[in-house]
């Protein structure tokens, strides 16, 4: 009985010194990935609509077509013009696709018209079929 206690003991021990191996940081990027801008109104037609319909709210979406990953996000409406979109990073984990965009506003400099802006980012990259993470 005492050798069937210690054998599991030791069982357990090795499970649980396992579980506790070097992994990967998920997030570790493996590469780059490179991608175009996508004029408005230049996107698939399936997803021009797709556009269309979402751009007055936020969203962040994917759609994927011939071979080709589109990676779509919008931030609303905002008060006036002059907003853009600037794309920190989009890179390739072991375990995801890290798409990271902020919006910029208008200058202090910059002319606006006081009428609602709907700011969205369309770019198109290399199909790569792992989960997206919009940061």
């Amino acid at each position: 009985m005492r050798k069937i206690v210690w054998i599991f003991t030791m069982g357990c021990l090795l499970l649980l010194l396992s579980g506790c191996s070097v992994q990967t940081n998920e997030r570790e990027k493996l590469r780059d990935l490179e991608y175009t801008l996508v004029e408005e109104g230049k996107a698939p037609e399936g997803l021009q609509s797709i556009l269309e319909e979402k751009k007055q709210g936020a969203f962040k979406l994917t759609y994927e077509e011939e071979g080709s990953l589109y990676l779509c996000i919008g931030y609303g409406e905002q008060k006036t013009s002059g907003y853009s979109i600037s794309v920190n990073e989009l890179y390739l984990s072991e375990n995801a696709i890290y798409f990271d965009t902020s919006l910029i506003g208008p200058s202090r400099e910059e002319t606006v018209a006081e009428a609602p802006s709907f700011p969205y980012l369309v770019v198109k990259t290399e199909y790569v079929d792992k989960p997206v993470v919009f940061q």
